[in-house]
């Protein structure tokens, strides 16, 4: 069974940076696609951001990119998003999800991951 488990959410002021991790156990990490989603108070989640096997292909949403990074290291099992210059309206809980697929493949459709994690909460204040 996979699971993942996200950490490194928190309360910071807007401008500010943050790191979530997102550990992924009970399979090869290094053949999932992985990605990171958002969902705000009263709204859908959405996607941020998209990582494949090994790092060399990763899309953002239009919202993040420029400010945040998603980066992975096989080796430890882990996903980080670096988040940069952040904005209030960045706060949701970040979620981390994995699937397994093709080496270049990248996905930011979040009903194609069968495994998720529990979520992580960033808040931003202005």
């Amino acid at each position: 069974q996979v699971q993942l488990v996200e950490s490194g959410g928190g309360l910071v002021q807007a401008g500010d940076s943050l790191r979530v991790s997102c550990v992924v156990s009970g399979r090869t990490f290094s053949t999932y696609t992985t990605g990171w989603f958002r969902q705000a108070p009263g709204k859908e989640r959405e996607f941020v951001a998209t990582i494949n096997w090994n790092g060399d292909n990763t899309l953002y949403a239009a919202s993040v990119k420029g400010r945040f990074t998603i980066s992975r290291d096989n080796a430890k099992d882990t996903v980080w998003l670096q988040m940069n210059s952040l904005k209030p309206e960045d706060t949701a809980v970040y979620y981390c999800a994995a699937k397994p697929a093709l080496p270049f493949m990248i996905i930011p459709t979040s009903g194609q991951y069968p495994y998720w994690g529990q979520g992580t909460q960033v808040t931003v204040s202005s």
